[in-house]
């Protein structure tokens, strides 16, 4: 049999990746990771109710007990996406894996919350690191998938990789509050480390370098220049700040259910689960609409300026009088947290294509820096906000800095020019 000529550098060479059926073992593995750590990050939030009352703390030591779960992640995603496009993604994902397993494993011995009032202290340290070492999982696995995935199909596959953050987001949303109102938090913090190790066998299993990649980075420039340009600044800035009504939404939205509508713990977790799967579909539906559209920039502002009215319109309703209908709250919350938390897919294939193949894990590292600094700085000014005008303040607010992203993100390309 012929064997085909190399692929020269300066190509994407997507055909090896389309024609390898491992592709799709590829991608298993890196939603399986993106969901165990999504359990993590999202999961752990929407114990909110339960981790301020078993832990004692004010409104304020809640959001920086949370902030530093999403501060951790934040300084860690782009050492992790320089160390990936250097080292490679199976690597980086294993130790960023098992490093966060380590974390969850000190909090269950150290951090739970009769362990007196070094817990507090613990409980901040132990989920900073769980966030620092977790984070690997956003730019390795993605990496992985630009590699595999050829352009026809990188919407698609990356959007399905994303989904993996509403649906572990989800699956912690269903069992991590219940579990901690009855096992505790120590069972909170084993399933999610059970989970981390699961994943840990998936990538030791399917994860391997694709076929084309290392060429293309062996004789690529270095990743400095992806960092120089403003196009992958605007993107990834524009990708950090529209995060923060969705986590506003996911860390906080639980408390609002419960003040606004005296919705019970059962009903939050089924709504907030509800506003993760619906995420989950809709980031699949969009990744598959803008691979045949070939128009992610204007999809991507349409989300911003759908969820600055949405956020709005929350606000508006927060400014009624409380106790209010819990089936109209739900209703506009549930598709608020639909519509914020359905562009990342289409987002991350963007940033990835402009930053180019050999940049992509430090593109991404860099999108997801600037998702948990904004993460982080949410989760600290929702408190104030909260105490300066209440809920009105907290959604409006939210709301203002998706319109500011209609802005920051760049305009669609022209007619003439071919979206990557």
């Amino acid at each position: 049999m012929k064997i085909p000529p190399a692929v020269p550098s300066s190509s994407p060479a997507p055909a090896l990746q389309v024609a390898a059926p491992h592709r799709w073992k590829v991608l298993a593995a890196g939603v399986a990771a993106n969901a165990s750590f999504a359990a993590v990050f999202s999961g752990i939030p929407v114990t909110s109710l339960v981790l301020r009352n078993d832990y004692q703390l004010s409104n304020p030591q809640l959001g920086w007990v949370l902030g530093l779960l999403s501060l951790g992640v934040a300084l860690g995603e782009l050492p992790w996406g320089l160390l990936t496009d250097r080292l490679g993604d199976r690597k980086v994902l294993l130790a960023g894996l098992l490093g966060c397993s380590v974390a969850l494993g000190l909090l269950i011995l150290l951090a739970l919350p009769g362990h007196g009032t070094a817990a507090y202290g613990w409980l901040c340290g132990g989920l900073m690191l769980a966030g620092l070492l977790g984070g690997s999982v956003n730019g390795a696995s993605g990496r992985a998938i630009m590699g595999w995935f050829g352009d026809g199909e990188r919407g698609l596959a990356m959007s399905i990789r994303q989904t993996a953050v509403p649906l572990g987001g989800g699956a912690g949303a269903l069992v991590l509050p219940s579990l901690a109102a009855h096992a505790g938090f120590g069972a909170v913090y084993g399933a999610l480390m059970a989970a981390c190790l699961g994943s840990v066998g998936l990538v030791l299993l399917w994860l391997r370098e694709p076929p084309v990649m290392p060429q293309v980075v062996a004789s690529a420039t270095p990743a400095a220049p992806a960092l120089r340009s403003p196009l992958v600044w605007r993107l990834a800035l524009g990708i950090g700040l529209l995060c923060a009504p969705q986590v506003a939404l996911i860390s906080f939205g639980g408390i609002f259910l419960h003040e606004a509508g005296r919705a019970g713990l059962l009903a939050i977790s089924v709504l907030l689960t509800l506003v993760q799967v619906g995420a989950a579909v809709a980031r699949i539906a969009s990744g598959r609409w803008t691979d045949r559209r070939g128009r992610r920039r204007a999809y991507l502002r349409t989300c911003a300026l759908a969820s600055a009215a949405l956020f709005a319109l929350l606000g508006v309703i927060a400014s009624h009088a409380m106790p209010m209908s819990l089936s109209w709250l739900a209703l506009v919350l549930v598709v608020a947290g639909v519509v914020v938390s359905a562009w990342h897919g289409v987002a991350y294939t963007e940033l990835a294509v402009v930053a180019g193949p050999a940049q992509v894990g430090t593109a991404l590292g860099l999108g997801n820096s600037c998702v948990f600094l904004v993460f982080f700085l949410c989760a600290q000014a929702v408190p104030l906000l909260l105490q300066w005008h209440g809920w009105p303040a907290v959604w409006l607010g939210t709301a203002g800095v998706a319109l500011l992203v209609w802005f920051l993100f760049p305009p669609p390309l022209s007619s003439s020019t071919r979206s990557a």
